[in-house]
């Protein structure tokens, strides 16, 4: 018997101190992934209490739609990998847990407005995990030969593009998406939608933005791709059919680790009006209905391991993703001077700001990437086709 409840005993305490499992789906593809899992080892060997378990499930689209299988049907992770656009129906449907109980005590030098992209409503339901900023890609070639120095305002582009044109080739690539379309908006100090989250198509500076883009395309000197094009707008840029464009700062080690460019390559900070900004796309961390409170503040002392300088410099590195504090800079000095375009675009940080928020975009963004192409490609009047735009997302708004 004395023999039984010791191995009851001792069976006890191994199960005790067994670290609890916190099922994690995360959408970190190449170069990300290889990091992040990285961390994920590091930071199981480093404690006792938490094993995090990841599962890589897909870009975000694909992670998103396996989540919502699971969560109809079962076998939903504690821990999920979203895209911040996602986070507001992970909300708004009572699947995204608010966190704000477990925040006490973060640094005080995360960049103004990150830690935002995790909030709605004033609760916190994200926890930021890579988030990015746009940048400014050219052929430096092409501007050199005609003595053009990096854009710094819009006007410039729109200058460059003309001098850049040929029969062969555009200056500029206009892409109908809504990122793209935002970026141009936001530079120039507007938004697409108003002080409550809600669209705001109408808005004067977005209709200029769409005015603006059409001008260049009418004028022959930009060639329009839409949602659906956009594989062929980096074809256009890589095969110098085109000179310069507008993307995501992670797409810059792809360009120039996996593809043949027979051209130096510019990048530049985004042109910005007074005032403008630049928006913060991404990634947050969402623990889920369901997660039990130990599993809660697991998750959340994972995140701030993940927010280490240390760590944060390292992430940087690998991924091209915006540094979330001030004190991981100094870790990053070597990166910046081993190539001096990484510290002008990394620069942008300063202007970031969140732009959405709204649990509906899932729905009225297409509205918008609609009206778009039919400015873009179809000639059709950009207010007009705007005021389209606002009365059909206004119509799926819940509020």
């Amino acid at each position: 018997m004395r023999l039984l409840m010791l191995v009851a005993l001792g069976w006890g305490l191994a199960l005790a101190q067994r670290p609890l499992d916190i099922p994690f789906w995360h959408t970190a593809g190449p170069p990300g992934q290889e990091i992040l899992e990285a961390h994920i080892r590091e930071f199981n060997a480093s404690q006792r209490e938490y094993r995090i378990v990841p599962s890589f499930v897909g870009d975000y689209r694909e992670g998103g739609l396996k989540l919502l299988a699971a969560l109809r049907s079962g076998g939903a992770p504690v821990l999920f990998h979203a895209e911040i656009s996602f986070l507001g129906r992970l909300a708004q449907d009572n699947v995204a847990l608010p966190l704000d109980a477990y925040l006490s005590g973060l640094p005080t030098d995360f960049y103004p407005r990150f830690l935002d992209t995790g909030k709605l409503q004033g609760r916190t339901y994200g926890l930021p995990l890579g988030l990015s900023l746009p940048v400014f890609f050219y052929n430096a070639d092409q501007f050199a030969a005609r003595g053009l120095g990096a854009p710094r305002t819009w006007e410039d582009v729109a200058t460059a593009a003309q001098r850049l044109t040929t029969r062969a080739a555009k200056g500029y690539i206009v892409s109908s998406d809504i990122y793209s379309f935002n970026v141009l908006v936001m530079s120039r100090g507007g938004s697409l939608v108003d002080a409550q989250g809600r669209p705001d198509f109408t808005n004067p500076k977005v209709v200029e933005s769409l005015e603006y883009l059409q001008s260049l395309v009418r004028r022959g000197v930009a060639q329009s791709r839409n949602i659906a094009e956009a594989q062929f707008s980096v074809a256009d840029f890589l095969r110098t059919k085109a000179f310069m464009g507008i993307a995501p700062i992670t797409m810059w080690p792809l360009i120039e680790n996996r593809a043949p460019i027979p051209f130096r390559l510019g990048v530049a900070a985004v042109p910005r009006s007074e005032g403008g900004k630049v928006p913060l796309a991404g990634g947050t961390l969402v623990v889920l209905r369901g997660a039990s409170e130990q599993q809660t503040r697991g998750a959340v002392t994972f995140w701030r391991y993940l927010m280490e300088p240390a760590n944060i410099a390292r992430w940087v590195q690998a991924t091209y993703y915006m540094p979330m504090r001030r004190s991981a800079q100094p870790l990053l000095e070597d990166f910046y001077r081993e190539d001096p375009r990484r510290r002008v675009a990394f620069a942008q940080v300063e202007h970031a700001d969140v732009w959405l928020q709204d649990p509906e975009f899932t729905v009225w963004y297409s509205f918008l990437e609609d009206a778009l192409e039919r400015a873009l490609k179809g000639n059709a009047t950009p207010r007009q086709v705007l005021e389209e735009a606002q009365r059909r997302a206004l119509a799926v708004e819940r509020r």
